[in-house]
């Protein structure tokens, strides 16, 4: 006989599937009660290991103690809503100065706060547009900046977000991000060349479709998120930042999902050494509580209108209060160092799997940076795949049967792309003992679905 807690969760599930939009998805028919740390605990009496972390957005572990409390303290002794438009609070002006030293560079003065990744996509557009007196966007092959209407126009990543919704904002055009996949060339051609087409693509993209006169920005997942966890290389970041410059188009970097710590730097654009003209963050910023930022120069948003940025629960003093902390947090515990250790133990365990010929060589790419890590499988499923004698050989849709394995196993796991990939995104402060314990289940899922062919 069902336990009284598995048969009201059975309950809520069919209450959930009969009300909630049709819209939403969902990795486990389940209902979530708690969490800690990189742990969640279902009403049915499951705990389960995290490895999505909300998706990028608990960087420090579900319910971390010190943001809980500085949330809390905001609602108990402060005040829980100032609208922007009203008057300053001081858990804005205090994020505000908790965020400038982390920058990418120095001349990112100017900021924003909003309540999701989305918003933050729109308001940069709104942004370029206005500063630049320009109307078109090019964005990346395989990016991934939201489900609002202008974020959905330079999302790239897959047709389900726009699938049904036409006509999409104008003015969007597409450049090939460096990925071996997306330009049809072999998964070992050299880093330089996929650099050197992807750059001589935009300037036939200039030529052909949107003249530099007429472009107002370029907006880039440095990593790409749901478009597979694709670094962007050096040499790719660096040329667009030069194209820019060249032309006087702004640079729009989006860090959603890979900043704040995801990569083993605050933002992964640093590690290329590049300038954006305007950096977007949200996911980790705020480890649960909805916020995001848009940073830029003075200089350019100068040009705004008092009143043309805002929004109702913009930059939430709550939500403000707890990013605080989290900044705090990761300086306090040296959440840095724990991603540069612990990346290191999954990129080793990952590649460990690649390398190991009793599974077949079915892993085709380990890559991403810092906790923020991507498997590609060699499946026939996949697309665009080079290495034919692997794929004929490979079970098919390896991506989602492996993170099925895994949640049955206690795990927690995406897919992601529209190859067959699945992504780790631990919490920044993930224990070795609970690393460890997530790349065995990884490995022993990996190795039933091999066996079951």
């Amino acid at each position: 006989m069902a336990s009284a807690s598995s048969s009201q969760q059975a309950s809520l599930v069919q209450f959930g599937q009969k009300h909630v939009t049709h819209g939403l998805g969902r990795v486990v028919e389940g209902v979530i009660t708690k969490g800690e740390g990189s742990y969640v605990y279902f009403m049915d009496g499951r705990k389960m290991l995290d490895f999505t972390t909300g998706i990028g957005v608990t960087g420090l572990g579900h319910c971390h103690p010190k943001v809980s409390a500085a949330a809390a303290a905001q609602c108990v002794d402060g005040i829980v809503h100032v609208q922007c438009s009203i008057a300053f609070h001081e858990p804005y002006l205090q994020l505000i100065e908790r965020l400038i030293p982390m920058m990418p560079d120095p001349s990112l003065d100017s900021f924003f706060f909003w309540n999701s990744g989305s918003e933050a996509v729109e308001a940069a557009i709104k942004l370029a547009r206005t500063a630049t007196k320009r109307q078109n966007i090019i964005s990346m092959q395989g990016a991934y900046h939201g489900r609002t209407f202008g974020a959905m126009a330079v999302t790239k990543s897959k047709t389900i977000y726009s699938q049904g919704f036409h006509p999409l904002m104008p003015g969007v055009f597409t450049c090939p991000y460096p990925y071996w996949h997306q330009l049809g060339v072999p998964a070992d051609t050299p880093t330089e060349k996929l650099t050197e087409t992807c750059l001589n693509q935009l300037n036939l993209l200039f030529a052909q479709a949107s003249a530099p006169a007429d472009t107002a920005a370029i907006i880039i997942e440095p990593l790409l998120g749901e478009g597979g966890y694709v670094p962007a290389p050096a040499g790719f970041l660096q040329g667009l930042r030069a194209v820019c410059d060249a032309h006087g188009i702004l640079l729009i970097v989006d860090e959603v999902q890979s900043g704040f710590g995801r990569t083993g730097t605050n933002y992964f654009i640093e590690q290329a050494g590049v300038r954006p003209d305007i950096l977007l963050s949200a996911k980790g910023l705020a480890n649960g509580f909805p916020l995001s930022a848009v940073v830029s120069r003075k200089e350019l948003t100068d040009v705004l209108s008092p009143g043309s940025m805002g929004g109702t629960y913009a930059g939430n003093a709550v939500a403000c209060a707890a990013a605080v902390a989290v900044v705090d947090a990761m300086k306090e515990e040296k959440v840095l160092e724990n991603v540069a250790e612990r990346s290191a133990e999954l990129f080793a365990a990952l590649n460990a799997v690649r390398a190991d010929a009793a599974l077949g060589r079915t892993v085709l790419d380990v890559r991403g940076a810092g906790l923020m890590v991507a498997v590609e499988f060699a499946s026939p499923t996949g697309t665009g795949a080079h290495d034919a004698m692997r794929v004929a050989s490979a079970p098919a849709k390896m991506a989602s049967r492996v993170a099925k394995k895994c949640v049955e196993k206690g795990m927690l796991l995406l897919t992601t792309s529209v190859y067959e990939v699945v992504r780790f995104i631990p919490p920044l402060n993930v224990s070795q003992e609970d690393m460890a314990k997530g790349c065995a289940i990884f490995r022993e899922a990996v190795e039933e679905v091999v066996r079951e062919g």
